[in-house]
């Protein structure tokens, strides 16, 4: 083997390694969901603190992940990467051996630490490894069909471990994944970061908008507790959105700052940050009430929910190996509204289904037709993220497409979730709470849930037409047949 061949081995181990670490990311968000009655038990969790099960990850991975990028880029990627996954493994270890409420909370919010730091690092060494065009196009096809696939394959694989295992298994899965790669990562990753001679570390800037994005990722997630009109709702919320403005100001008199602005005149990059916050709204939000439905509406056990999603999970890794081809040879533009033309038409889809619905007849074809979507949708939205970065600022760029889905996913869940409960709430007042009316109550809150998502479809179609600039897409194209990815 000549060392040429030797360095482009290395270069798509490296690339295997970076996306096993972001499809345990992804599916540490969806992992614990089905294990929560479980966790429940054995802790004697209050039903108030359920939902900080998810949140505290939620809100520590969302609210550092723009920290996470710019630290990637000036402290060294490779060196932020390897922190996080200490810590990510470290905090499933004890989570798995936690006795109490507290300690389970605590090792969640861990996790999402070490995941900020893990996502955008492993994110920018993508980019910066593979050249722009067919060959980046082929590696971002793989990371694109991990991250679509991570949240159904959570759902799956905390079934079966919770069935069959046990609920620490949830969390102490990561923790040989983690071992491994540790020990790869120094002989396949190369250490990259900034060049420059100013070093400055914006301390200001990164406490403002950590502080400002984890207020505002917790006044969204905990609206399914307390309601999206709640006083504490509207309180945080606006304290988020001083500390977020105070931080516009800090970095336009910044020498070095955490966020330089002149990255948002890529129009590009703009325009698939817009398009990643609506896909996080449209679809974390359709995977929490598809599960719900399943479970409460009709009957399915954690493990036959799960199951239920593996098509789902298949057709995303293909259709995100294909959608790396079609980018290659049409551009970003007309992959991506592809994408999102499937997934407004599988939540318009189920937005039909009924309180006897069956999985073959009513579920099955949505379900494979969004999985499509999120393989089209989810590879050129990263690509167009990362289009014409400089090297300097991937991290920044991988920390900002992050950051924009996890956001856009709190906000969908909150937006759509509101709507549901007023719904059912409403029929149940109705129905003067007779249980008989529940299932009932309940599909059609998940339905007006369902249309609303498609809403933000559609209204991702628009921004992609509108923010993508047409030269941008297709820069890509135009690579040889020989040099075209197989799917």
């Amino acid at each position: 083997m000549t060392d040429a061949q030797a360095a482009e081995r290395r270069k798509w181990l490296a690339l295997a390694l970076l996306a096993t670490t972001q499809f345990v990311i992804v599916l540490d968000v969806a992992i614990v969901n089905v294990a929560i009655p479980s966790i429940a038990q054995d802790l004697s969790f209050s039903e108030q603190n359920l939902t900080w099960i998810p949140n505290a990850y939620a809100l520590t991975f969302g609210g550092f992940l723009l920290l996470g990028g710019r630290m990637a880029d000036l402290l060294g990627r490779r060196r932020l990467f390897m922190a996080g996954l200490m810590l990510f493994s470290v905090a499933s270890l004890f989570g798995g051996f936690a006795a109490s409420e507290v300690q389970l909370i605590v090792a969640r919010a861990a996790q999402g630490l070490g995941a900020a730091m893990l996502a955008p690092s492993a994110l920018s060494m993508v980019t910066n490894m593979f050249a722009e065009g067919a060959e980046r196009n082929k590696a971002l096809g793989v990371w694109g069909a991990v991250s679509g696939s991570g949240g159904a394959a959570g759902v799956l694989l905390g079934g079966v471990l919770t069935e069959y295992a046990g609920w620490e298994w949830v969390l102490w899965v990561n923790v040989p994944i983690g071992i491994v790669a540790a020990l790869l990562a120094p002989r396949l990753l190369v250490e990259s970061r900034r060049e420059s001679d100013l070093r400055h570390f914006d301390a200001l800037g990164a406490i403002t908008v950590t502080a400002g994005l984890s207020l505002l990722v917790f006044a969204l997630v905990d609206t399914i507790d307390v309601g999206l009109g709640s006083t504490q709702t509207l309180t945080l919320l606006a304290v988020s959105f001083a500390l977020l403005t105070a931080f516009v100001f800090i970095e336009r008199r910044s020498v070095d700052p955490l966020m330089p602005f002149r990255i948002f005149r890529l129009r590009t990059l703009t325009g698939a940050n817009v398009v990643g916050l609506l896909v996080g709204a449209a679809l974390f939000a359709m995977f929490f009430f598809l599960s719900r439905y399943m479970q409460e509406v009709l009957g399915y056990s954690a493990l036959k929910a799960g199951l239920s999603y593996l098509p789902l999970a298949v057709v995303i890794i293909a259709s995100a190996g294909f959608a790396s081809v079609l980018v290659t040879r049409l551009g970003i533009k007309p992959v991506l509204v592809t994408g999102l033309a499937f997934v407004a038409v599988s939540l318009v889809w189920f937005a039909q289904v009924s309180v006897d619905a069956s999985y073959a007849a009513d579920l099955l074809a949505p379900m494979l037709i969004v999985a499509a979507g999120l393989g089209f949708a989810f590879v050129p939205v990263t690509i167009a993220a990362v289009s014409r970065v400089s090297q300097d600022e991937s991290g920044l760029a991988s920390g900002l497409i992050n950051t924009s889905q996890q956001i856009g996913g709190a906000l969908g869940l909150a937006i759509l979730g509101t709507i549901a409960s007023s719904k059912t709430n409403d029929l149940m007042t109705v129905a003067q709470g007779a249980p008989a009316a529940l299932p009932g109550a309940l599909t059609e809150g998940f339905q007006i849930a369902f249309l609303a998502g498609a809403g933000f479809a559609v209204i991702g179609i628009v921004a992609t037409l509108l923010l993508i600039r047409g030269e941008d897409s297709k820069a890509v194209v135009g690579a040889s047949a020989a040099e075209l990815p197989v799917a």
